[in-house]
């Protein structure tokens, strides 16, 4: 199956989440208006890292952001994924969401590894449950920013018959080099598509290096952008996935009864 997939790179202003919802408004009417089915935002597009002010910003589900990213979801016809904070059971997670055209919640995937760099294990409690999602156009596993330095749920998701892989980021431009690499190393690895969007800007304290991307299962980038804000828009065809599991038969060839399998993951949300 084809798929329109738009990344929405973009800056984002700490704290400020009325100027950010603007921003992502007019990239999702963009993204819509060229045809794309989906749409991705950075990771905690609505805020940034301004986790020291959590109780001021995050949203219960069906609430706050999340209510807007349904009608903008709706407003427009598009599928739109991406993070923000959730307020949960008295702490705050960063969680990745997924609405469908009609703003239907259709996957919520709460961040696993909390990254200590930026204070994340400070501020946020932790996710516990990797999330496979069926969707029109096949498995779609979900991850934010530093998970992708763990290859285990990015294998586990492949095991589960995911043929995409949806990841929104805040990479810091001076490892710019290891989000490549490590992007190019999923697809390869686990023979899936890996969309990846990553925002650019500059805070106080971090500067962030974009190159948002695409890349197939066979390791070629099908679209990747530089440093600066953009709409990157790209269309992928799914049934790839399949033509090079069939070439080189990794999936088949794997041997856990020796080095075991990674662990269930959700298929709910």
């Amino acid at each position: 199956m084809e798929l329109t997939l738009s990344l929405a790179q973009i800056d984002i202003q700490t704290g400020k989440p009325d100027e950010n919802l603007d921003n992502v408004t007019h990239w999702i009417r963009e993204a819509s208006a060229v045809g794309s089915d989906l749409i991705l935002l950075p990771e905690l597009w609505s805020t940034g890292y301004d986790l020291q002010n959590w109780k001021r910003h995050a949203s219960i589900l069906g609430e706050g952001i999340f209510t807007q990213l349904s009608q903008l979801a709706r407003q427009h016809h598009i599928w739109i994924g991406g993070s923000n904070l959730e307020a949960r059971q008295g702490a705050a997670y960063n969680t990745f969401t997924l609405f469908n055209p009609a703003g239907e919640l259709m996957a919520c995937y709460r961040k696993i590894h909390l990254f200590r760099l930026m204070d994340e294990d400070r501020w946020l409690a932790a996710g516990n449950q990797p999330v496979l999602v069926e969707l029109p156009w096949g498995r779609t596993g979900l991850a934010i920013c530093y998970d992708l330095r763990f290859p285990e749920i990015f294998r586990s998701y492949a095991v589960k018959g995911a043929s995409l892989v949806l990841i929104c980021a805040e990479w810091p431009a001076p490892r710019i080099s290891h989000w490549q690499t490590l992007l190019r190393a999923r697809a390869i690895e686990n023979q899936v598509f890996v969309a990846a969007v990553n925002r650019v800007g500059q805070t106080e304290n971090d500067q962030f290096g974009g190159h948002s991307a695409v890349v197939g299962p066979w390791g070629e980038e099908t679209a990747v952008s530089s440093d600066q804000e953009t709409l990157l828009v790209t269309e992928i065809d799914l049934a790839e996935v399949e033509k090079v599991r069939e070439r080189i038969p990794v999936m088949k060839d794997r041997r856990p009864d020796i080095y075991g399998d990674p662990g269930d993951v959700s298929r709910d949300g």
